[in-house]
């Protein structure tokens, strides 16, 4: 299995998203300037359909 979250991290990052806090267990909680929300990145991101709904959070276009 695949694990997405390296290249989702990039991509947020190329798009000035940052971590604002550590969430509950294992997430991280992420801001967008795009969007302005907030959205849970998970640490293993296993399914391409998780990592592009990640993306539409945070107002990028579909990767995986």
């Amino acid at each position: 299995m695949a694990d997405y979250r390296r290249e989702v991290v990039r991509l947020l990052k190329d798009a000035r998203c940052y971590v604002v806090r550590q969430g509950k267990g294992d997430h991280e909680i992420w801001c967008s300037p795009i969007t302005r929300r907030h959205f849970p990145v998970d640490s293993e991101i296993k399914s391409r359909h998780t990592a592009n709904a990640i993306l539409k959070q945070a107002g990028l276009p579909k990767h995986f």
